[in-house]
């Protein structure tokens, strides 16, 4: 059984007035216990608004969305803890940073689920050091910390609820290139300590292609993809035509291998090495080719 899966599902924004548009389209697909899945597409693709559907922000139009198998809308009333089982951590979370201090703010969660002073305490504690927040700034204001610290406090606001599934909507953005490396290691130091299931959705192929299982991608609102990562970035031409620009490195691979080498397209610059080094030693690339 899936943890969370899409049946059908369609939404459509304005739906039976002149504005209607159709943001997702007949999706279906399932997201397994415990892996890491990237969503990708170019901007407009629905991507967003899939993801606002999984924890009931959104109600779809048509179909169902299942938490380990049951429909989330099968008793609206209970939407509420959907939402504490399927965290979401939109763009710019920090914007949501409200509390006197970094350890109320990441306690807020936990409160709302009826957790204890204590229980939520020692949550919110645990969840800093996954983020990498020191444990002296959990006394200061939120509003005195820097942009990727705010950013790593907001997360963990999410983390302490302890959700089944945590689902990041482009959790980089903004941060430098240092800044980027780092919270997206300690995202995958949660995933494999923790466990739990995580949906990362971005534009950056280098990072889907680092951290993801595998890779959904969505294109005019369809899901057009879904398999392991590798497989995916290996259909490169055909996600460059979707407005995606394949890992760098992968895109040499998929040159050469057009140009008749016998190579397969990898992900990562070690991998590119290996691959690359029979033929090196053989002397069949050329310098030029």
């Amino acid at each position: 059984m899936f943890v969370l899966e899409t049946k059908d599902l369609t939404y459509t924004y304005g739906a039976g007035t002149p504005f209607q548009k159709t943001a997702v389209d007949h999706v279906s697909f399932g997201i397994e216990k415990g892996e890491f899945l990237g969503i990708i597409g170019h901007t407009g693709s629905g991507k967003s608004t899939l993801i606002q559907t999984l924890n009931g922000l959104l109600r779809p139009t048509s179909g169902s969305v299942l938490l380990k198998g049951k429909d989330i809308w099968a008793e609206p009333k209970k939407i509420r803890s959907v939402r504490f089982q399927v965290g979401m951590v939109f763009q710019y979370p920090e914007h949501q940073l409200f509390e006197e201090t970094v350890l109320k703010d990441i306690c807020f969660g936990p409160g709302n689920m009826g957790l204890g002073t204590e229980e939520s305490e020692a949550r919110a504690r645990q969840a800093a050091k996954f983020v990498g927040l020191d444990e002296d700034l959990l006394n200061q204001s939120p509003f005195e910390l820097s942009g990727g610290q705010k950013r790593r406090a907001a997360i963990a606001g999410v983390i302490a609820m302890d959700p089944d599934v945590l689902i990041l909507d482009e959790p980089t953005a903004g941060l430098d290139p240092q800044g980027r490396d780092r919270l997206l290691e300690q995202i995958s130091q949660y995933h494999k300590v923790r466990g739990s299931t995580v949906v990362l959705v971005s534009h950056s192929m280098e990072d889907i292609a680092r951290y993801a299982d595998r890779v959904l991608v969505m294109n005019k609102g369809k899901a057009v993809m879904l398999d392991t990562t590798e497989r995916v970035f290996a259909r490169g031409r055909e996600l460059e035509g979707m407005g995606l620009r394949v890992p760098q490195i992968t895109s040499i691979l998929l040159y050469l291998q057009e140009k008749g080498y016998p190579v397969h397209p990898v992900l990562t610059v070690d991998e590119a090495v290996e691959e690359l080094r029979p033929l090196l030693k053989k002397g069949r690339v050329r310098h030029g080719s």
